[in-house]
């Protein structure tokens, strides 16, 4: 696990002052104590990266959480009684773990997933906006579009612009924003190219040393920042404050019919929320590995019922932690486990020096993050690949910027269902398989006519369960309707089938192609529908 610690290592500090503000912001947003939001920053780090089999998936609280808990606070009658629904939450995850329930994050199509990750790129753009030139008091990780202020994203957006013309901003946050952000840029696209010493130490480490640095020496100034416009984090003054930090849970109420509905409730969109992120976080994976998501709702079970047991929120796997993870060069489970520590090491021993922080650099710092899951040209990517992948792919990125996460999710799939309804039917017999075994084991796989994302759980586990040393050939002769995430998954397939020594013969009626390099490129020369 430790074998990739010199790239692990500056990942997770990255993934540390990413995580640091949303911590707190998610527990604000919640009215939760800002602690509450801590605890579970260190568990997700520590427990859950620890149990999970997902190598680059960070967890922690989840905004997409926030209304829950908030509402659930103030119905169950506290919140040491809320923390009992924490618990219970957690072991129906892990009874969802036991009995599998898992395969259902093989069944969101690829067109919602890449939806997914755009929405919440522009979604974290368009939320940075006003922390970078020092102007939204909102707390950090309030991701839905209708803000717990009574704003909006885009009536907030135009507060700032009004407050630029005007010239009623922070000019402070503003000029540590901007450079910032030109050290990312420079660090990204220069200084890493130019040696060692540049990969190690990484630019959102560069630019907040940079950015406490401003807060400490321009105090006394015109262009000083306000405290207001710093990371908070609670300051205990005594062992007994550190004490007072935590909570535990009032399981006198354990039997409340409102306490097991509110678990339930935790449970399922928790699970959700993580099988979603977990197949966009393989998909985002540069080695293509692939999570067992049995294991993953099993470890998040096991996260939550720590979290609740101690004073924390309620978590699950995260894309914005994710994605920064993968995005600073994350190869392993190592960097969620770290950062986990340095959120535990640090909230006790250097709160002070954390609270000097300034937002707008750390918002300079999710700009990049933002852009990078928000690509442009991807729109067109999508657009070129017809409207059977762009239309779930647009209307899922709406749904997330204009309501939130799990809506967005919801309409995407809801629409891409339609489209595979209208342009093809389920086919029973999608997929055979002969064992031709002769010496040397040989596997004969034949697609069928019509093969949708439906398919997609029962092939992954077929081309997962091939042994080493096996010579597969794969019969598309018959297949008229071939879905992009199948194509997807076959190209991952290629990939990994090198390191197993596993051989690939395609056999199409454009002839047979040995080990072919790019099961894309191919199926994109060859009409996939009659």
């Amino acid at each position: 696990m430790f074998k990739y610690l010199k790239s692990d290592l500056p990942a997770s500090i990255v993934v540390f002052f990413v995580a640091l503000p949303l911590c707190l912001g998610i527990a604000l947003a919640s009215g939760a104590p800002l602690f509450s939001g801590l605890i579970a920053g260190i568990v997700g780090g520590i427990v859950v990266g620890s149990l999970s089999g997902s190598q680059i998936g960070v967890s922690g609280p989840a905004a997409g959480l926030a209304a829950i808990v908030l509402t659930a606070i103030t119905a169950l009658g506290g919140w040491e009684n809320f923390l009992v629904a924490v618990v219970l939450g957690g072991v129906i995850q892990i009874l969802f773990g036991v009995l599998r329930l898992g395969i259902i994050g093989y069944y969101f199509p690829s067109s919602v997933i890449k939806g997914m990750l755009t929405g919440i790129g522009i979604i974290i753009i368009l939320k940075q906006i006003p922390y970078f030139f020092g102007i939204d008091k909102n707390p950090e990780g309030d991701f839905a579009f209708l803000q717990i202020d009574g704003e909006n994203t885009f009536t907030e957006l135009l507060k700032t612009l009004n407050a630029l013309i005007s010239g009623n901003f922070d000019k402070g946050a503003t000029i540590i924003a901007i450079v910032a952000i030109s050290i990312l840029i420079l660090w990204s696209n220069v200084l890493s190219k130019k040696g060692k010493f540049f990969q190690l130490v990484q630019g959102p480490l560069v630019a907040v040393v940079a950015g406490i640095l401003y807060y400490l020496f321009t105090q006394d100034s015109n262009l000083g920042l306000s405290p207001e416009r710093l990371v908070s984090v609670p300051v205990p003054e005594s062992f007994s404050d550190i004490k007072a930090q935590f909570a535990f849970p009032n399981f006198d109420v354990i039997t409340r019919v409102d306490v097991l509905i509110t678990a339930f409730t935790i449970a399922l969109v928790a699970s959700l929320e993580t099988l979603l992120c977990v197949e966009a976080t393989d998909k985002l994976d540069p080695q293509k590995r692939v999570t067992p998501t049995n294991r993953e709702l099993l470890a998040q079970g096991a996260g939550n019922v720590v979290s609740g047991l101690v004073g924390g929120l309620p978590i699950t796997q995260v894309i914005v932690r994710s994605s920064a993870n993968i995005q600073s060069g994350g190869r392993t489970k190592s960097s969620a486990i770290i950062h986990g520590f340095f959120l535990l090491i640090s909230v006790f021993t250097i709160p002070h020096i954390l609270n000097y922080i300034p937002l707008s650099v750390l918002a300079a710092v999710l700009f990049i993050v933002g852009y990078k899951l928000a690509k442009p040209k991807l729109f067109s990517k999508m657009y070129n690949m017809g409207w059977k992948q762009f239309i779930p792919f647009v209307v899922t990125v709406l749904g997330i910027v204009f309501i939130d996460l799990l809506w967005g999710i919801g309409l995407g799939l809801a629409v891409g269902i339609v489209v595979i309804l209208i342009k093809s039917y389920q086919n029973s017999h999608f997929l055979h398989i002969e064992d031709k075994s002769n010496g040397k084991h040989k596997i004969k796989m034949t697609l069928a006519e019509e093969v949708t994302f439906f398919n997609k759980g029962a092939i992954l586990k077929e081309l997962d369960s091939l042994p080493r040393e096996t010579y597969l050939e794969l019969d598309v002769r018959k297949t008229r309707y071939l879905d992009n995430d199948i194509i997807e998954i076959l190209d991952d397939f290629a990939f990994k089938a090198k390191e197993r020594n596993i051989d690939i013969k395609l056999i199409s009626e454009r002839g047979i192609v040995e080990n072919p390099s790019s099961f894309i490129e191919f199926f994109q020369l060859r009409p996939k529908s009659a």
